[in-house]
């Protein structure tokens, strides 16, 4: 039986809708990545509130990760054969419910519950998200597009992870996942409205989707997303706490160095979103080298705010074009069948992310914080590693 077949034919969208819509695809990615990673910057007084510690804390940002990477797959080949305009509202609904699920929930294990739900939402929305650009823009737009989509990621880092730690400071933990909803629920609207109709154009089942990692470049491309994705999170889940230990500074200035960091982000996003478009393996070579020198070197030269800036910085710069650079890699790896390949790619990053998160917990109880960060580093090393030398088809 043929895994894919055509649904209907895709419809033409004219270049305002198809800008508009862009804009919709890109908040709604801004508002799952800060939902999934609102956590970061809430640790301490998350654990305090309820009762656990920093690295147990951080199981709320496994646990959507896991999630995530199951139901990106999942969705994909359940949902195949509806409108995908639907689909995302609906998606968007269930992330706006994880988060109000979360700000009131009484004990830790309801919070985690509640980020069952955001881990939901959010795999699907990524999974899907990722191939819109090519149906809404003409082309000679697409890169652009597909880097404004990714553009949320790090603008989350910008607006949405620091403004989560200001407002949690300001007025605490739950009210920032309140906030959280209703930013889910606007987008949830203006999907709703600026999205043109997009029907459903292939379904793949589930085994379709998974016989995709036979591709030897997209194997390689998930690969180096699975180290350098746990590297990263490794360390940045808990960057606030190291930088309490090793910096000295409070809540406010954390703040503001993750808002420094998030701007660096945005700048790495596009940038290596030009970059990857011609090269992806050698921009992720440059980058994942750049973010393991950062994680190793901020426990030993972080010590004063200035060198901790100039470190998150770089660190920013860094990260904000991994997903750009990783993505413009699947696409080339699988240019037939871009959602199914999408699928694996938010699959296997939001994996990352959740295994990422667990074992830096792991090394931060056991060994300490700073193990978290220089664990990280190593992992990206690797990631480096098998960027350099894997073997693929022909990609530059």
């Amino acid at each position: 039986m043929t895994e894919v077949r055509e649904i209907v034919a895709s419809r033409p969208v004219s270049v305002l809708r198809g800008r508009l819509g862009v804009g919709a695809v890109t908040a709604g990615t801004f508002t799952v990545v800060t939902s999934e990673m609102l956590p970061v910057g809430l640790l301490t007084p998350i654990g305090s509130a309820l009762r656990v510690s920093e690295g147990r804390a951080g199981l709320a940002l496994t646990v959507t990760g896991l999630v995530a990477a199951v139901s990106a797959p999942v969705v994909t080949a359940a949902l195949g054969r509806f409108e995908r305009k639907l689909v995302l509202c609906g998606l968007m609904a269930v992330l706006a419910l994880g988060n109000l699920g979360a700000a009131a929930a009484p004990t830790f294990g309801v919070l985690i519950g509640a980020r069952v739900l955001v881990g939901v939402g959010m795999g699907g929305v990524w999974a899907i998200a990722a191939s819109l650009a090519a149906r809404l823009v003409p082309a000679r737009s697409v890169p652009a597009a597909t880097s404004l989509v990714f553009s949320g990621v790090a603008v989350a880092s910008v607006l949405g992870i620091p403004a989560g730690t200001f407002l949690g400071a300001l007025a605490g933990w739950r009210i920032t996942f309140v906030a959280a909803a209703a930013v889910a629920l606007l987008v949830l609207v203006a999907m709703a409205a600026l999205l043109p109709p997009l029907p459903a154009i292939e379904a793949m089942a589930l085994g379709g989707v998974l016989r995709l990692t036979r591709q030897p470049g997209l194997r390689v491309a998930l690969l180096v997303v699975a180290f350098l994705v746990t590297g990263h999170f490794a360390a940045y889940t808990y960057v606030r706490p190291v930088l309490e230990e090793v910096t000295g500074v409070g809540a406010r200035t954390i703040g503001t160095l993750l808002l420094v960091y998030g701007i660096a982000g945005v700048a790495g996003n596009f940038a290596a979103g030009a970059a990857a478009a011609r090269t992806p393996r050698s921009t992720l070579i440059v980058i994942g080298s750049l973010l393991a020198g950062a994680a190793i070197a901020l426990p030993v030269l972080g010590a004063s705010p200035p060198q901790a800036v100039a470190l998150m910085i770089v660190w920013g710069l860094s990260y904000g074009g991994v997903s750009v650079s990783t993505q413009s890699w699947v696409f080339a790896a699988s240019p037939q069948h871009r959602e199914g390949a999408s699928a694996l790619f938010a699959g296997v990053f939001n994996a990352a992310i959740a295994l990422g998160s667990m074992v830096g917990g792991l090394a931060a109880d056991g060994i300490g914080l700073t193990a978290a960060l220089w664990l990280g580093g190593a992992l990206a090393v690797v990631a480096v590693l098998v960027a350099s030398f894997g073997t693929v088809a022909p990609l530059p």
